[in-house]
Formats: C-alpha cells, sequence, structure tokens
C-alpha cells in the first residue's frame, strides 16, 4: 500500500464515520474532529518515519557507491533495522495502529466491537482506499505517446504526465 498525504484526511474521516456508522465505535460529535485527528498523526507518523528511512537509503546508497538497482535490497534490510513496515505490510502496520489507537484514545466515548473485528474492517477500509500504482503509469504512458521512449524527451514527458495524473486523481 502506498500511502499518499492528501488522501489522509479523508482516510481519517472515514474510519471514524464508518465505524460509528456500524456501531462499532461511540464518538460524540464535539469529539469527532479530535478523534479523525489521532488517526491523522498516525498516517503522517507513518509517511514522516517512511521519508526518514528513503533518506538514509539514498545516504547509504550514494556513501558505499551502490547502484541504484539494488535500492530495493537495501530498502528491505534498513527497513528491517527501523522496523519500518513495506510493501503490503504497511496497511496490516496502520490497521494495528489505528486499532491500538482506538482503544486508549480518551475521544472515543465507547468501543462496541472486539479487537481483531475492529483490525479487520479497518484493514479492509484502508485497502479500499490503496491507489493502484499501475494504473495511473498505463494512463500516464497513454498520455505520451507520441515520444519516443528511451530518450530524455521521454522520461521527462512520463514524469510530467504521472504528475498530472496523480493532481487529477487529488493524490499531490
Amino acid at each position: 500500500m502506498k500511502l499518499y498525504r492528501n488522501k489522509i484526511p479523508v482516510i481519517a474521516k472515514d474510519t471514524i464515520a464508518q465505524l460509528c456508522e456500524q456501531g462499532d465505535i461511540e464518538v460524540e460529535p464535539e469529539n469527532r474532529e479530535e478523534a479523525e485527528k489521532d488517526i491523522i498523526a498516525i498516517l503522517e507518523e507513518f509517511l514522516r518515519r517512511d521519508f526518514e528511512l528513503r533518506n538514509k537509503i539514498r545516504d547509504s546508497m550514494s556513501n558505499r557507491n551502490i547502484p541504484y538497482d539494488q535500492y530495493g535490497r537495501v530498502r528491505k534490510r534498513m527497513s528491517e533495522e527501523m522496523n519500518h513496515p513495506g510493501g503490503e505490510d504497511v496497511a496490516k502496520f496502520l490497521a494495528r495502529q489505528i486499532n491500538e489507537n482506538l482503544m486508549i484514545s480518551k475521544f472515543i466515548e465507547e468501543v462496541f466491537e472486539a479487537e481483531d473485528v475492529l483490525y479487520r474492517k479497518i484493514l479492509r477500509l484502508l485497502l479500499s482506499h490503496n491507489v493502484d500504482e499501475r494504473e495511473i503509469m498505463d494512463e500516464a504512458l497513454s498520455r505520451i505517446k507520441n515520444v519516443a521512449e528511451g530518450t530524455v524527451d521521454y522520461e521527462i514527458a512520463l514524469s510530467n504526465a504521472v504528475k498530472e495524473v496523480k493532481k487529477r486523481r487529488g493524490l499531490l
């Protein structure tokens, strides 16, 4: 799962709203915004740590002259060192964090559902907000068919097309 900063408030609002509507939690109307802010804080902290990890990876690779094609391997090793989830584990990690927060938050009046059931609901909700990166890339590629592949112009056009698609979808 890839988490976009612009999707964070939507995810937080949707999480609280759906759990309240389904009767899993009770949140007083005056505390709803604060309950959402708790979830926003969890998601933003994850992004902050992810950004920190990326910077450490770049620095490490640069200092050791490691080629970019080794990025995945270095990221995996450093992620394990920092105990930071990656790939499919991101949604599970965030669902656990949000679930734990619901249990201890002073802005949640009552939790009516079992932790494991809440976890599965939150996980499903997070995955419903997942962005299909392949779909974005395919749309961007369809926009630059007139540029010769393998050229600098192609790389620039592709980068701009991806940004444009992400902006249109509200991700940037």
